[in-house]
């Protein structure tokens, strides 16, 4: 059987193809250039599935933002939080961990016990927690995510609370010749200390990380402040579709 998963996200969006529950296809688009390019409007949103080189699929399953999630015809439309406790469980096999995911707009910490979402937190209104955030300050620094995610030592201390009031302060600590790297290390640390008060309530042993952000070395680094054992998992900015396929060939019928 071939189950196609679609996580609709706010920069991105996220397509795997799963054939016998094996991923055998994965691709993800700027989500303007999905709509644009790759859907037609008639009464619901229509998928071309032939422009995305997707063909005989037996099933499919969205999730991600807003109303258009459940506007897309012929998918079976499933909600951000299943989605991505799904794609955590098939990624990992754990049926017991906390769940960080940090997307490019949001944040969420997930507690799984024996399989089953037992409570969560969610931030969806502060852009400073999430991936967007070191996007931002990336740019201001002139350098790539990436570089920036190397550096933990010796983090310069930054206080604003607030995306846009970070941005004027890390200027002005260029300004007065701060090092690159320790610059580097106190954009980490300040997104590390933004998480931390949402995942000081949830205790575990296995702590999965999922979105973007989990490609970042340094917030790994603080979060096993925390956590006794940091899960990475091959494809964390996939895991909402990968969720998706699982969902649609275990769970369906």
């Amino acid at each position: 059987m071939r189950v196609l998963g679609i996580d609709l996200g706010s920069r991105e969006v996220k397509i795997i193809l799963m054939e016998n529950n094996k991923i055998i296809q994965k691709h993800k688009v700027s989500t303007m250039s999905f709509y644009r390019d790759y859907c037609n409007f008639d009464g619901k949103i229509v998928v071309d599935l032939e422009k995305l080189n997707l063909k005989k699929i037996d099933r499919a399953v969205s999730t991600g933002y807003g109303r258009n999630n459940t506007d897309l015809k012929l998918f079976t439309p499933i909600n951000e939080i299943k989605a991505h406790v799904y794609g955590a469980i098939y990624q990992t096999q754990l049926k017991d961990f906390i769940l960080l995911d940090i997307g490019g707009q949001d944040l969420k910490v997930i507690k799984v016990e024996k399989g089953i979402t037992t409570d969560l937190e969610l931030n969806e209104k502060c852009a400073a927690s999430c991936g967007r955030y070191l996007e931002n300050m990336a740019n201001v620094l002139e350098i790539s995510i990436d570089e920036m995610s190397k550096h933990s030592e010796d983090p310069v201390e930054l206080n604003s609370t607030c995306a846009v009031f970070s941005e004027s302060e890390l200027i002005g600590k260029i300004a007065e010749g701060i090092s690159i790297e320790r610059l580097c290390a106190g954009v980490n640390y300040s997104l590390y200390k933004r998480i931390h008060p949402l995942i000081s309530k949830f205790k575990g042993k296995n702590l999965v990380l999922t979105g973007g952000v989990a490609n970042n070395t340094s917030i790994k680094n603080f979060l096993r402040r925390d956590y006794e054992n940091i899960v990475s998992i091959n494809e964390p900015q996939f895991n909402g579709a990968i969720g998706c396929c699982y969902f649609g060939s275990k769970i369906l019928k």
